[in-house]
């Protein structure tokens, strides 16, 4: 992996720089995507992160769906030497992560606070637009009230009136339910915006840190001990107040052997807990990789023939909503599950649901545009069926030019290999082959850096492998992630359909 390039906070005049976590293998994704949604720049990516420059507000900075959590940087440098030192000298070292350049700590939580605000004023506003004036209301009310009045005189039915005066009543209480819920859920950062201040008098400021420390480091002190240490560093500094139950700033420190970062997280709930989601299956972010990697058109038919509880499906439909969407299963409780999520999400309309066999799909050869799933290999939901039969099906009902995409364990996927050589190049975790493997996620946004580049050689030998592979049946690889599930591994393959069944 190349050498880490110190960055020490400054910030960019075209925007601020942020980093995301995200899980073993989604890296490259990541990359594609804040290129692609956010405009972004000087993208390059470490192991499990990736850090990048943007303009982009609140608003846009949420909808990113491959990251875990999000974060404002205000170091990236190499790591604390502690090989050949004592540890008084690597306490000195952790405390020089604040003392030695004070004024990037001060602009990281000065752009933390604009961000804020700008996010509050625009709340503001909606609200405004949602609640009407005080006077206008008043106005209409007595208009109303006359209008009353007159039909009282007529002497009008008594259930019309009645039926008004419930449906306004309706119409006001959804009306302040909806701007509850709009203010509970700024209220958190409105409230971090009046208790941050001025960024250059923070005395009323109150934080935690949250450290992780892996490798050499980790041996020698415990992420407590660091986060005790850099915490008085920041107290004596600044003049902050620590508090760790309920602080307006929380200070992120990852420190191993590869490089030291520091940041501040921009959300305090994490990007991956989808609110839409009610029953979590897979993970979010690799159900949505799985759906950004099939290319999906407006108008298409997209099948997920083992659904599950329904989150590539939700994923995908919340990102590409004028398709076709059916989920298919066996299980009772899985598709009860699925209905519930996409109820939850307002997505019942959106998404049809069959209890059907995976090898026996009751649809006509060649009706499929896209076919997305998550092969089942866990303890509780393990398939039976041989995966080769299952793919066989799948290849029947999709059309040519058709992609199907898979998330596959190592054993499935091992299955799937023609012969003892990997029929489809991998992106291997810490290595920048991974980038240009997924071309085609996204729609290209933002030039394409230095760190990012593979060489024409490489590129090469991966055609060549693929040229030299046998299809299976009509069916194609096109390229394969190796991505990280917690404790297991799994590969996300794609395949295309070259001609007909038969041909």
């Amino acid at each position: 992996m190349a050498a880490v390039p110190t960055d020490s906070g400054s910030r960019p005049a075209a925007g601020a720089r942020f980093f995301c976590t995200a899980g073993r293998g989604l890296e490259p994704f990541l990359m594609r995507e804040v290129r692609a949604r956010l405009a972004a720049t000087q993208v390059e990516y470490i192991s499990g992160k990736v850090f990048f420059t943007t303009c982009s507000d609140l608003n846009m900075l949420k909808k990113l769906k491959s990251a875990e959590r999000l974060f404002l940087l205000i170091k990236k440098q190499f790591p604390l030497n502690v090989s050949s030192v004592s540890k008084g000298k690597i306490l000195s070292e952790i405390q020089r992560l604040i003392n030695d350049d004070p004024e990037s700590w001060l602009n990281a939580i000065s752009t933390w606070k604009n961000l804020l605000e700008l996010d509050a004023k625009k709340d503001k506003l909606f609200q405004r637009a949602a609640n009407p004036p005080k006077r206008k209301v008043e106005e209409n009310n007595i208009i109303n009230a006359k209008k009353l009045k007159t039909k009282q005189l007529q002497v009008l039915q008594e259930s019309g009136e009645c039926s008004l005066e419930k449906q306004t009543e309706e119409e006001t209480q959804e009306q302040g339910d909806f701007l509850t819920e709009r203010e509970k859920s700024q209220e958190a950062f409105q409230n971090d915006v009046v208790k941050a201040a001025d960024a250059k008098n923070q005395k009323n400021l109150t934080f935690r840190v949250s450290c992780r420390c892996s490798g050499a480091i980790a041996k020698t002190f415990t992420a407590q001990e660091v986060g005790r240490i850099t915490g008085i560093a920041l107290m004596k500094q600044f003049g902050w107040k620590a508090d760790l139950r309920n602080p307006n700033l929380e200070i992120f420190i990852h420190l191993n052997d590869i490089y030291s970062v520091v940041g501040i997280p921009v959300f305090r709930i994490p990007l991956a807990s989808r609110a839409y989601i009610k029953t979590a299956g897979l993970r979010s972010t690799i159900a949505w990789a799985l759906a950004s990697l099939a290319e999906i058109q407006a108008g298409a038919f997209v099948l997920d023939p083992m659904c599950g509880l329904g989150t590539i499906l939700l994923e995908a439909a919340k990102e590409w909503p004028d398709v076709y969407y059916v989920g298919a299963d066996v299980s009772d409780s899985q598709l009860l599950g699925a209905y519930d999520n996409l109820k939850a999400a307002g997505l019942k309309n959106k998404i049809e649901l069959l209890q059907v066999s995976v090898i026996d799909l009751p649809l006509p050869s060649e009706s499929v545009d896209v076919i997305i799933s998550d092969i089942p290999f866990g303890k509780k939901f393990k398939l039976g069926e041989d995966i080769k039969s299952i793919l066989q099906e799948m290849e029947r009902v999709l059309h040519v030019g058709g992609a199907i995409v898979l998330l596959l364990s190592e054993e499935h996927h091992r299955r799937l290999k023609d012969g003892e050589q990997s029929s489809i190049p991998l992106s291997s975790e810490g290595s920048h082959t991974g980038e240009p493997s997924i071309k085609k996620c996204l729609k290209p946004g933002g030039k394409t850096g230095t760190s990012e580049t593979v060489s024409s050689s490489f590129e090469a030998s991966s055609q060549e492998c693929l040229d030299k592979t046998p299809p299976f049946g009509s069916l194609v690889p096109v390229e394969c992630h190796k991505v990280s599930l917690g404790r297991t591994d799994a590969f996300i393959c794609k395949y295309r359909k070259l001609h007909s069944l038969g041909l």
